[in-house]
């Protein structure tokens, strides 16, 4: 036997060699290039510990950040046709769908949910981006219209959080018919006088920012939030010109009067609910 190769190495290496760390316990933040150690960033709701930066959240985080108490009831939403088109490009529609729906736990990109915010009765239609980049297809239509139907029929305000990157394109035309479908969705909402509240998430673009998005009678954006149509590079390469920094930001569009305010993430739920209670000043239910 060996005694330097069988004993005394292996003693040195476990005690010089690295040891295996999970390479999921950091995150990078954005906008600093800080480190960010998972539970810190998730007791600060997602938001950098070192510069501030709002990071995405996923969807239950959110409704949880906007509720009362952090209480709700969830909506179930109508079953739409998967893949109605057969659509396939590198991969088939169907086949990602079911991947989304496994990461996610999710049937599709909008939850909707009741509940009350300042202790006004309020519906949120939110969107998860994890799910097919929040994008909007048949599902997140008749989502919306279920929202804004229950809103109507229990006198409740109407939210949405839109974080999405627009149009779903394995739905094609049944995907732009969404569009109009959510206008009408918002204008039920508003013939029957209730509030219609849009809060601006990273990132709202597309299909989504060109509809309902932004037919809201107060808008409000987090700190920083992407919020456009096309993308920069897609504007200029039409235009010609050089576009301003930052102008698809929340402060440019407050700036420019699209944003009515830019609120902190930990402080949505209290200045939504001075909002609304200025809205609906006797609608207000007893704390509990």
């Amino acid at each position: 036997m060996n005694w330097l190769t069988n004993l005394v190495r292996p003693k040195i290496r476990a005690l010089v060699d690295k040891q295996d760390v999970p390479d999921n316990l950091w995150t990078k933040c954005p906008k600093c290039d800080s480190m960010l150690f998972h539970r810190d960033i998730a007791n600060n709701d997602n938001i950098c510990t070192s510069c501030d930066y709002h990071m995405k959240i996923d969807v239950i985080t959110r409704l949880k950040i906007l509720f009362d108490n952090g209480e709700y009831t969830r909506i179930e939403c109508p079953t739409v046709k998967d893949d109605p088109l057969k659509f396939k490009d590198l991969k088939k529609y169907k086949d990602r769908l079911k991947d989304a729906q496994q990461k996610t736990g999710e049937k599709d990109a909008l939850m909707v949910a009741k509940g009350t915010i300042g202790g006004i009765p309020t519906i949120i239609a939110a969107f998860d981006f994890r799910f097919m980049g929040g994008s909007m297809g048949a599902a997140v239509g008749d989502g919306l219209l279920t929202a804004a139907n229950l809103a109507v029929e229990e006198n409740a305000a109407f939210i949405t959080v839109p974080a999405s990157g627009g149009a779903r394109m394995q739905e094609s035309m049944i995907s732009l018919m969404q569009m109009p479908r959510s206008v009408i969705a918002v204008e039920k909402v508003k013939q029957a006088g209730l509030p219609y509240i849009v809060l601006l998430t990273d990132p709202t673009t597309g299909g989504v920012s060109a509809s309902f998005a932004m037919l809201g009678d107060i808008h409000i954006a987090e700190p920083a939030a992407q919020i456009c149509f096309a993308g920069r590079r897609v504007i200029q390469e039409t235009i010609r010109e050089e576009l301003p920094e930052g102008f698809q930001t929340a402060e440019y569009l407050l700036e420019h009067g699209m944003v009515d305010m830019i609120v902190h993430r930990k402080d949505l739920n209290s200045e939504i609910g001075k909002v609304l209670g200025l809205l609906r000043p006797n609608k207000a239910q007893p704390s509990k």
